[in-house]
């Protein structure tokens, strides 16, 4: 939309204009909403951006070792809570956070869990084919703050330029984006990748960029319990064999946990056979058979896909 204003002042018309468009920033309708670039299928119906739902999440929900979580909120829910005092201290608000681990362990997860802490916090979500969006990402966060920019799979675009001759024009504009913005901009950068040794060194060169990195690794026994728990959801488990479970699944991910709870109330759904709203029991050989299942050979390329670590003979 062009709004046009005519006046006999030109000062007024100047305040008008100005008035005009401070309210349509302040009411826009993107403010606040979790956004990503896409296209609709049916084309005449199609939108540069589309609205997403927030996930609340629990603290309980996010299963991660507490140095890890406690650096998660305050580099990111800690600035935001306390901007306003910040700025007044002349600290810069504008960050940048690097979450990384192998593939399967939650990094995505842990995005949702932010976004959906980050209530009032305008969430434009960039990936895979839509990672080229990088300057009209960084347009929206500007205009919209506060503001968080994901970027999944940040590898993808910004690779150590040795690796292509210097020729990755997507890392450039993303690092003069991050650099463009004024440091008391209440924007956060938040990156994720599975390859952190291939990501180009200057990422981190200048505050605002990548001001910290998050590693989040497999999870250990206790932290399996705790996975465990949370994807069982509505399930009725027998836990009375976990403990043998969780010694099984050592070096497994949080996505493969994921997996054999859903396998284990498949195996007990089609065991009980009945219709129903009742809780579904997934007894302890339920659970034991759909690990089974899962560490089958013929299971292997689901293993990879889950982020399964074999272990090596002998270790």
């Amino acid at each position: 939309m062009t709004v046009e204003v005519v006046g006999t002042d030109p000062e007024a018309s100047v305040r008008v204009t100005r008035r005009l468009r401070d309210l349509a920033t302040e009411h826009n309708v993107f403010r606040g909403q979790v956004v990503s670039f896409g296209q609709d299928i049916f084309g005449e119906r199609g939108s540069v951006l589309r609205l997403h739902e927030r996930q609340p999440m629990s603290d309980g929900d996010l299963v991660l070792p507490p140095e890890t979580f406690a650096d998660l909120r305050r580099q990111v829910l800690g600035v935001a809570r306390n901007r306003d005092r910040l700025r007044a201290a002349k600290q810069h608000l504008k960050r940048g956070l690097l979450v990384y681990g192998p593939p399967g362990v939650g990094k995505t997860h842990t995005v949702r869990y932010l976004i959906g802490e980050l209530t009032d916090t305008t969430v434009v979500e960039l990936t895979g084919d839509t990672l080229h969006a990088i300057k009209q990402a960084c347009s929206i966060a500007r205009t919209l703050q506060p503001a968080m920019i994901v970027v999944e799979d940040v590898d993808l675009i910004a690779e150590h330029r040795d690796r292509y001759d210097g020729q990755t024009p997507l890392l450039f504009t993303l690092l003069n984006e991050m650099d463009g913005l004024d440091d008391d901009a209440d924007v956060v950068f938040l990156l994720t990748t599975n390859r952190a040794d291939l990501l180009e060194p200057a990422l981190a060169a200048r505050p605002g960029r990548v001001d910290q990195a998050v590693h989040i690794d497999l999870p250990d026994r206790d932290a399996r319990r705790r996975l465990v728990e949370v994807y069982r959801a509505g399930l009725d488990l027998d836990t009375a064999r976990l403990d043998d479970v969780l010694d099984r699944t050592d070096g497994v991910t949080a996505s493969f946990l994921k997996e054999l709870m859903r396998r284990s109330a498949v195996i007990a759904a089609d065991r009980d056979g009945r219709d129903g709203d009742g809780a579904l029991r997934v007894t302890a050989d339920d659970l034991d058979g759909a690990l089974t299942d899962l560490l089958d050979t013929r299971n292997q390329m689901t293993r990879v896909v889950l982020g399964f670590h074999e272990q090596e003979e002998g270790s």
